[in-house]
């Protein structure tokens, strides 16, 4: 990576009064924040998509404690991000109040505190649970903590299309954790959240490009240009619109399923359409806005429409049974 500390280490540098700050003045929301409450929660609520896409049942008390093993760590992979890219999030205004830069928890509580809920939760899902999924969790927090975290954020600008593999395994968690195994459907959920990660995070990039330089963070707008990154949003929104209707063109999913995938995938190319034309300057900061805002719908939409129709399914089913 051009752009990154040449001397980055397991010990990220916090500003200096940060340091000092002893004893810890971190209270409960403060280690809340460390789990990335807004990433947890789309977590789960993909991870939920997996679990109830799957067949056959799984007592309901075992899926909650699949759901929140696989919470918590997220919510581990979070802190471990967090105490790791201290440094970064020094130097970016949307992360200076983090409670790390802000000097409120010590690097070594959020190490602790994200180790333990690390090893908590790998743990307890595969004595409760099932193996496989505890052995995928062990290797999403790995994968989001070190390669992502400690290598491809600081080393490439394609950091998000790699990395963003961590934030598309918690449906073939829960998969494995209802079925004890693997199929087709929980990797189309997968490759939805996959190919749907770079567009989102680039549009904001485009936006927070001076914050990434900056911070010497390698994002594709500071390595390529705004006009390559444009390119690559439309690109990737291109291959995202058939995935995203892959579960029913594949048989998995009804033909309304099919038809919401396809409106909402229409819906995200006309916005990565209309950002690849607008002119440099607030027009182009107004449609990176509107895709970053319009992917999160996107990807709501989908997953909420799965998990309508298996209920309606479920329903059905139990009427007429």
């Amino acid at each position: 990576m051009t752009f990154a500390s040449e001397h980055a280490s397991l010990d990220p540098a916090i500003p200096a009064g940060a340091a000092r700050a002893e004893p810890s003045m971190a209270g409960v929301g403060d280690y809340l924040a460390l789990l990335k409450p807004r990433v947890m929660s789309l977590v789960v609520f993909t991870a939920l998509a997996g679990l109830m896409l799957a067949p056959g049942q799984l007592h309901p008390v075992l899926g909650f404690f699949a759901l929140l093993c696989i919470a918590v760590g997220a919510g581990a992979a979070g802190a471990l991000n967090m105490w790791y890219d201290a440094d970064i999030d020094a130097k970016m205004s949307r992360t200076v109040g983090r409670p790390i830069p802000a000097g409120r928890v010590q690097p070594g509580e959020a190490l602790a505190f994200g180790v333990t809920l690390a090893v908590g939760s790998v743990v307890m899902l595969g004595l409760m649970v099932d193996v496989l999924a505890a052995g995928l969790l062990a290797f999403t927090i790995f994968f989001y903590a070190v390669v992502y975290t400690m290598w491809l954020k600081r080393w490439t600008p394609q950091n998000i299309v790699i990395g963003g593999a961590a934030g598309a395994f918690p449906p073939m968690i829960a998969w494995a954790a209802a079925t004890g195994g693997l199929g087709i459907e929980p990797i189309l959920l997968f490759l939805i959240i996959f190919f749907w990660t770079p567009p989102h995070f680039w549009a904001l990039g485009l936006l927070r490009a001076d914050e990434y330089a900056r911070a010497g963070v390698p994002m594709l707008p500071v390595v390529a240009g705004v006009a390559e990154t444009r390119r690559q949003i439309l690109i990737y929104s291109l291959v995202l619109a058939p995935v995203g209707a892959s579960p029913w063109l594949l048989g998995y999913a009804t033909w309304a399923y099919g038809l919401v995938a396809a409106l909402a995938g229409a819906l995200v190319i006309a916005s990565a359409w209309r950002l690849y034309r607008a002119p440099a300057g607030d027009v182009a900061d107004g449609a990176a806005k509107r895709l970053f805002g319009l992917s999160i719908l996107y990807l709501f939409v989908l997953f909420a429409t799965l998990l309508v129709e298996r209920g309606a399914a479920a329903f059905v089913g139990r009427v007429f049974a």
